[in-house]
C-alpha cells in the first residue's frame, strides 16, 4: 500500500517544501582577477575569512582579490640536512676524530663488508 502512495512523486527530483519562514545566512560577492584578466566573482558567507587567493575557473590560475586582500607571505623554514642535525650533537673536531678511528678500524679489516677486506695469506685449496 505504501508503495502506490510514492509512485508519480519523483522522489529527490522536487521538493515540497517552500521558501517561507526560512533565513537565509547573510552572504557577499568577493571578486578575483587572473592574470588572463579573467573576472569572476565568488559568493560566502559574511561570516567567512575571505581568502587572498581563488583558483581561476575559466583557465585554473591563480586570481588574486579585487578587493585590495593582500597575499599573506609564509615564513619559510630552511630545509634542515643531516649535516645541520649532526652538527647539533657533536663539534666538527669530534667528527674528525671519530672518522679518523672509523677509517683505522676499516682499514685495519676490523669492521666493514669482508669483500674490501685484504687478506694476509694465500688462500688453501681443499683436498677431498
Amino acid at each position: 500500500m505504501a508503495e502506490r502512495t510514492l509512485r508519480g512523486a519523483r522522489l529527490g527530483g522536487q521538493s515540497f517544501e517552500d521558501e517561507r519562514g526560512i533565513e537565509f545566512a547573510a552572504r557577499q560577492q568577493v571578486g578575483y582577477r587572473c592574470p588572463q584578466h579573467h573576472e569572476f566573482e565568488i559568493t560566502m558567507s559574511v561570516e567567512a575569512d575571505v581568502p587572498a587567493v581563488w583558483e581561476c575557473p575559466r583557465c585554473g590560475a591563480e586570481a588574486l582579490s579585487t578587493q585590495g586582500i593582500e597575499k599573506e607571505e609564509k615564513a619559510e623554514k630552511p630545509a634542515r640536512t643531516h649535516w645541520d642535525m649532526l652538527l647539533e650533537r657533536r663539534s666538527e673536531s669530534e667528527l674528525e676524530d671519530i672518522l679518523k678511528e672509523r677509517l683505522e678500524l676499516l682499514r685495519g679489516g676490523e669492521i666493514g663488508p669482508a669483500h674490501l677486506h685484504r687478506s694476509t695469506g694465500k688462500k688453501r685449496k681443499a683436498s677431498a
